[in-house]
C-alpha cells in the first residue's frame, strides 16, 4: 500500500472516530435529560397517587358522614 493511500486510510479513519465521538456524546447527553425527564415523572406519579388518595378518603369521609344523616333522619 502506498504512502498516500495509506495516509488517506487513516484520515478516514480519524473521520469517522470523530463522528463516532460526536454521536457518544449526544447520545450520553440526551440520556441524561432522560433519566432527568424520567425522574421527574416518577415524582409527579407519587404527587398524583397522593392526591388520589386523599381525594378518596375524603369522599369516603362524606359518604360516611351522609349514611349517617340517613340514619338519623
Amino acid at each position: 500500500m502506498s504512502r498516500p493511500a495509506l495516509e488517506e486510510q487513516f484520515e478516514l479513519l480519524e473521520t469517522r472516530l470523530q463522528a463516532l465521538i460526536a454521536l457518544c456524546t449526544r447520545l450520553r447527553q440526551e440520556n441524561q435529560v432522560l433519566h432527568q425527564q424520567q425522574e421527574s415523572l416518577v415524582e409527579e406519579r407519587a404527587r398524583l397517587i397522593d392526591k388520589n388518595e386523599t381525594a378518596r378518603n375524603k369522599v369516603e369521609q362524606m359518604i360516611v358522614r351522609l349514611k349517617s344523616l340517613e340514619v338519623s333522619q
